[in-house]
């Protein structure tokens, strides 16, 4: 769908192929509700909608241009910002907690150049290029963030990757969500080079990282199974979990190189063995208890975010120990993205309208919170997932296609 190609009814298409919407609902007559509707459902649920913070008729227009080009001042984004203003105003129905601190941010955004197309899992390399994937518009994105420069590269057709992740090149790898593959851009030829799965049941590579000696270890969260990639013989390994419908989703590293694993599906985290891909599973407490992403400090802690407890949770792999604290805005806050940086745990309440991004301090547990804007004041976004950059945390918000960083001080 990188086009945005909207379909108002069966019979109207009201998107050209250059990506301009043309038409007022004027011409539609009285029947502005179901049209506006059928537009919004086309890229995402009508639940999006529902449970928005809604927002006044100027900031519906500004959120509007960040998803598709409607035309600043045309009839048909007045006509749509003004029927949402209506029918979703503002509302505190999923309203966030915030915690005061003495911690204040600054944001840095940047607007990707194809909208609808989910920007998402920005990564940062040494050399300080920020590399994307806009999952909806197979694309791979590469942005200068000294000069604001960037460049979209389209994906092999298919690929709708969900994450890229860096080697020690900085070569950026990406994992073909859609139609099982992995694979890398050469950057000096600008061409793609792409491994496919030796196993038919696996079918989406989901989350990756490199390790010291330049393997690749990904999930496949849906195939419930864990890869390992060694891209010099080309070679492809595959490990199941456990647990039935255990969902394997983040993927991390500790010091010694052992990769851990959340489970989205059920209460457990997985340890790799880097040599054998045995697979050992630690289980949490809670039946309802789910982690989409994990993060490990350098004494080797692996912290979790409790996505269906609205819990941060720490295990301890040398005593077993598990210990977990409520999230600020509660048990419905679903904690979604998580990250380690400047001795504290950062993690978002990705339910919450306004989203917040939370801080957990390591030395004195305890969390500062903070609602996180989207580019010129509109509260809105999503993050799927935060990895710390070369100056701080680098975010992406897949609702308005945009990218951050976000910096810290006293």
């Amino acid at each position: 769908m990188s086009k945005n190609r909207f379909l108002f009814n069966k019979y109207v298409l009201v998107m050209a192929v250059s990506g301009t919407l043309f038409a007022p609902l004027s011409v539609y007559g009285k029947d502005e509700g179901p049209v506006v509707e059928q537009l919004c459902a086309s890229c995402h649920s009508l639940t999006n909608l529902e449970r928005s913070a809604g927002y006044s008729q100027q900031d519906w227009q500004t959120l509007i241009s960040y998803m598709v080009d409607a035309g600043a001042d045309t009839a048909l984004n007045k006509d749509i910002s003004a029927y949402l203003a209506e029918h979703y105003p503002v509302n505190t129905k999923r309203e966030s907690k915030v915690v005061t601190g003495d911690l204040k941010l600054s944001f840095k955004y940047w607007q990707v150049p194809t909208l609808g197309q989910r920007a998402r899992d920005p990564v940062q390399g040494k050399n300080g290029i920020i590399w994307w994937v806009g999952q909806w518009g197979n694309i791979l994105g590469r942005l200068d963030p000294k000069t604001g420069d960037m460049k979209e590269y389209t994906l092999p057709s298919g690929t709708y990757a969900h994450s890229v992740s860096l080697d020690k090149n900085q070569t950026p790898w990406f994992l073909g969500n859609k139609n099982g593959t992995v694979g890398y851009l050469d950057l000096k030829t600008e061409k793609f080079k792409v491994f496919k799965m030796p196993n038919k049941n696996a079918r989406d590579p989901h989350t990756g990282v490199f390790d010291e000696a330049g393997i690749f270890w990904f999930t496949l969260q849906h195939s419930n199974m864990i890869g390992k990639l060694d891209p010099i013989a080309g070679d492809i390994q595959l490990a199941t979990l456990p647990t039935k419908g255990s969902r394997p989703y983040g993927i991390k590293l500790d010091s010694k190189g052992t990769p851990w694993v959340s489970c989205n599906g059920s209460n457990c985290l997985i340890k790799v063995d880097k040599n054998t891909m045995d697979l050992g599973e630690i289980k949490l407490p809670g039946a309802k208890t789910h982690t989409r992403r994990l993060a490990i400090t350098p004494d080797d802690m692996v912290f979790y975010v409790n996505s269906g407890m609205g819990k941060l949770g720490r295990y301890n792999p040398k005593n077993g120990k598990i210990t977990q604290w409520d999230n600020p805005s509660g048990e419905n806050s679903h904690p979604y993205a998580i990250e380690y940086a400047d001795n504290a745990i950062w993690f978002n309440e990705s339910a919450k309208r306004p989203e917040t991004l939370v801080r957990f301090d390591l030395n004195t547990e305890t969390m500062q919170s903070w609602q996180i804007p989207s580019k010129e004041g509109v509260y809105s976004g999503l993050i799927r997932h935060m990895r710390m950059g070369n100056n701080g945390l680098i975010i992406h918000q897949t609702a308005t296609n945009q990218l951050a960083e976000i910096t810290w001080s006293k």
